[in-house]
């Protein structure tokens, strides 16, 4: 038994297998939840939004999430993802801040209101970013990674206990 109504689908990296998952969620009738920044930051700061979720519907309701801690940062570029949960909670109080804003307009969007998917992608990474305070940046997931430990912040399938991909 599922604990979230929502259903959870891995995204691949793949546009084009990204794009059919979410097509076949959004046509079954499903809200499909999309995190289109793909990861999180400790700065104040929102990275990219991918524009995927802009071109697949007009339907988009902006939710700004904020993770609180005040102790331990869960997120880790360097060893083993897993234990990220278990920082998070080793603060005293965690917590998340959500904050669901009005859905965007059609005039906003790509198919009613005829603006890119890149334009809609920034102008809601602008909203979320308003509301947490937070910078808007240029940098993608992977430049983050990239910059913090020399790859591109995928998971390798076969790694040895230090994240390094074996041969």
């Amino acid at each position: 038994m599922a604990i979230s109504p929502v259903p959870i689908v891995a995204l691949t990296g793949d546009r084009g297998v990204d794009r059919a998952r979410i097509t076949a969620l959004l046509e079954s009738g499903r809200d499909v939840v999309v995190c289109p920044e793909g990861t999180t930051c400790r700065e104040p700061c929102l990275l990219r939004f991918s524009a995927l979720f802009a071109e697949l519907t007009d339907r988009i309701v902006p939710v700004a999430v904020e993770a609180a801690q005040s102790t331990y940062y869960g997120s880790t570029a360097r060893g083993w993802m897993a234990m990220d949960p278990c920082f998070f909670y080793m603060n005293p109080r965690p917590e998340y801040r959500v904050t669901f804003l009005p859905a965007l307009r059609p005039e906003e969007t790509c198919g009613s209101g005829g603006r890119s998917a890149v334009e809609v992608a920034n102008h809601v990474q602008a909203v979320i970013a308003k509301v947490l305070g937070y910078e808007c940046t240029g940098f993608t997931r992977k430049d983050k990674y990239m910059k913090l430990v020399g790859n591109d912040g995928s998971i390798a399938e076969e790694c040895d206990q230090n994240g390094k991909k074996l041969a």
